[in-house]
């Protein structure tokens, strides 16, 4: 059972941490573009190459997200019905309370930097 809780934080750290990935790559610089930041943006890519690679792959990077969350989703859901043992009650229901708003925090980033990355440019 820990070790099933152990996988389920991992799951739900890679899911966020890849939506703000998404959001780095696309959804920010998009954005400071749209607002008339252009220099800014190239300023920061000077001093940040590494993220140009992330704009390239940005359909690997969203395909790796998007599988992060719906193993998250999939964890959260499973784990709802878990009960928490006696001797770390409230840390597991602490955690359990996190959960949800964070996954669809997660979620909610992704959405926005799929429509910057793939919507946006059709216009």
């Amino acid at each position: 059972m820990w070790q099933r809780l152990k996988e389920s934080k991992l799951i739900s750290y890679l899911s966020l941490f890849s939506s703000f990935g998404t959001l780095i790559c696309c959804a920010i610089p998009s954005t400071l573009v749209l607002l008339g930041f252009g220099s800014t943006l190239a300023t920061f890519l000077g001093d940040f190459p590494g993220l140009i690679w992330l704009s390239e792959y940005k359909e690997f990077v969203f395909g790796f997200s998007f599988l992060f969350l719906g193993g998250s989703y999939i964890s959260m859901r499973s784990s709802e019905s878990m009960v928490c043992p006696v001797e770390k009650k409230e840390d597991c229901e602490a955690t359990k309370n996190w959960t949800k708003p964070l996954f669809f925090l997660s979620l909610g980033i992704n959405v926005i930097g799929a429509l910057y990355a793939f919507i946006m440019p059709l216009f």
